[in-house]
C-alpha cells in the first residue's frame, strides 16, 4: 500500500503508482510521475516534469527535476526521465533538459548515483551506470551502459563516454572516451582498457585480447587516424566489440577521442 508521511507535501496533480513510499518532509510537484514502488526516504524534493521509474529509491536531501543550471533556460516545459530500479543517494541533483538539447534529460535503469553526484541538463545516461561521490556530468553528456565514474570526476559538457568505460577518481574528462576505455589523470588520458569491468561483464580472455589489439592499433602512430580506422573496420568487421569502438570513433561530434599520454606511458 502507498504510504505518505503526514509531513510530506504532495501536489494533488502528481501521479503516484502503487505501493509508493514518501517519507517525512518530502515535496512532490504537480507534474511529477512516480512509478510503482518508488521510495522517497525523507527531505527529498522532486519537481518539474519528472518521471521516475518503478523501484527507484531516493535518499534524503536529493533535489530531482529542479530547473536546469543553464542561463539560456527560459522556463520551457522540458523533462527529466529516470528509469527503473535506480538508487539515488543523499544530495544528488538531476536537472531536466533544455531547448538546445532536445528538451529531455534521460537516465536509464539500475544505476547507482552516490552522494552529491550531479546529472546536468540534456544528459543521456545508460543502464547500470555508477557515479561515485561528487562525480559531475556537464550538460549534454552522453554516458553508455555499465560505465563507472570515480569520485570527484568531472565530465565536460557534450563529451561522450562509451559503454563499459571507467573514469578514474578526480579526473577531468575533456574528450570522448571510447567504449571499454580506462582514463585517469587531472586532465584525463587513456590508460588502457577497463579489464576488470569487461571481465565482470562476462567478456572472455580472447575477446578482451582482440579488443586490446584493435585499440592499440587505433592509437598507434602508423599512418593517419583515418587510415588506421578504415583498416581496422575492414580487419575486424565481424567482431561486435571492436566494431562498437570503431563506430564510436566514427561518430565524432564536438571533441576528439581521449588519447594515451605518451609521457606517462614512457
Amino acid at each position: 500500500m502507498t504510504q505518505i508521511h503526514p509531513t510530506a507535501i504532495i501536489d494533488p496533480k502528481a501521479i503516484l503508482g502503487a505501493d509508493v513510499q514518501i517519507g517525512p518532509y518530502c515535496v512532490v510537484g504537480a507534474d511529477v510521475v512516480l512509478g510503482d514502488r518508488v521510495i522517497l526516504k525523507s527531505h527529498v524534493v522532486v519537481d518539474g516534469r519528472t518521471t521516475i521509474g518503478e523501484g527507484t529509491v531516493i535518499y534524503p536531501f536529493a533535489s530531482i527535476g529542479s530547473p536546469p543550471q543553464d542561463l539560456k533556460y527560459k522556463g520551457e516545459p522540458s523533462e527529466l526521465i529516470i528509469g527503473r530500479h535506480n538508487t539515488i543517494r543523499e544530495h544528488c541533483t538531476m536537472n531536466p533538459g533544455t531547448v538546445g538539447g532536445g528538451m529531455k534529460t534521460i537516465v536509464g535503469d539500475h544505476g547507482l548515483f552516490m552522494m552529491s553526484t550531479h546529472v546536468a541538463h540534456d544528459c543521456r545516461v545508460g543502464n547500470n551506470v555508477i557515479m561515485a561521490n561528487n562525480a559531475t556530468l556537464g550538460g549534454h553528456v552522453q554516458v553508455g551502459d555499465f560505465v563507472l565514474i570515480g569520485g570527484l570526476a568531472a565530465i565536460h559538457q557534450f563529451v561522450r563516454i562509451g559503454s563499459y568505460a571507467v573514469i578514474g577518481g578526480m579526473s577531468g574528462v575533456e574528450s570522448d572516451v571510447i567504449p571499454y576505455g580506462r582514463v585517469k589523470g587531472d586532465r584525463a588520458s587513456l590508460a588502457g582498457l577497463n579489464l576488470t569491468g569487461m571481465e565482470r561483464g562476462g567478456f572472455s580472455k580472447d575477446e578482451i585480447k582482440i579488443v586490446q589489439k584493435a585499440v592499440n592499433a587505433l592509437f598507434s602512430d602508423e599512418g593517419t587516424f583515418e587510415e588506421r580506422l578504415s583498416r581496422l573496420e575492414s580487419e575486424f568487421r565481424e567482431d561486435p566489440h571492436v566494431s562498437a569502438v570503431l563506430a564510436f570513433a566514427r561518430q565524432k561530434e564536438r571533441f576528439g577521442l581521449c588519447q594515451p599520454d605518451i609521457k606517462r606511458a614512457a
